[in-house]
């Protein structure tokens, strides 16, 4: 029983480490992508939008839309929602306000489309880290989730639906879409995909044991 406790903390310690990791990684390649000059990923429009309406920071800008789809998901289905889906968003939302100024971009716009393109998939790729955790949803996930399953609908229509409000509604506060929207769009389901399913046989290995529903 001792050994099983044990193991449950070092689970513990390695998916919240996991989490952290995964949020600096997003973060990191978001921004790297949001600022290289060809508009924003989905919820990076709206990030825009608020941030210059408002005028409030893109890492508070997202922080804002953040907290907003959490409390509807906690009280819509709050098996949605775990440590995982705060601590992520906490760490996530701080770096894209530190690293919005540490980028440095070219005046060559195929060098910037270059550094957009490594960013988003920097971006999937510690998402997928994150996901691995299996330690609740990212927000928008939360809220994409709660609403398909209490209501029977299919998530990837729910997806493509709230896709759709969300970049209207970043463009018509100003937020702006752009090639870097699309490409978000069609590259980082797969690369997330395949990160959570490597990150996850990582976590077994460094657990000691070959479960992979951690």
């Amino acid at each position: 029983m001792e050994k099983r406790n044990d193991m449950s903390k070092l689970e513990w310690t390695i998916k919240l480490i996991i989490i952290v990791a995964g949020s600096v990684v997003a973060a990191y390649g978001i921004t790297l992508a949001l600022y290289a000059g060809f508009g924003g990923a989905t919820l990076a429009v709206l990030w825009q939008g608020i941030s210059k309406t408002f005028h409030v920071s893109i890492g508070m800008a997202s922080m804002i839309v953040a907290i907003v789809m959490i409390v509807f998901a906690f009280f819509y289905d709050r098996s949605q929602i775990h440590i995982g889906t705060i601590l992520y968003q906490i760490v996530y939302s701080l770096c894209v306000d530190l690293f919005a100024n540490a980028h440095v971009y070219s005046t060559h716009i195929w060098v910037n489309a270059l550094i957009m393109l490594f960013g988003i998939v920097l971006f999937a790729i510690g998402t997928g880290f994150y996901a691995a955790a299996s330690l609740g949803r990212g927000s928008y996930e939360a809220l994409t989730f709660s609403l398909a399953e209490k209501n029977n609908w299919q998530v990837k229509i729910v997806r493509m639906v709230l896709d759709v409000v969300m970049v209207v509604t970043g463009v018509m506060l100003g937020g702006k879409f752009g090639i870097c929207t699309i490409v978000t769009i069609l590259i980082s389901g797969p690369v997330i995909q395949f990160t959570a399913a490597k990150t996850k046989k990582l976590i077994c290995v460094a657990c000691g044991n070959d479960r992979s529903d951690i």
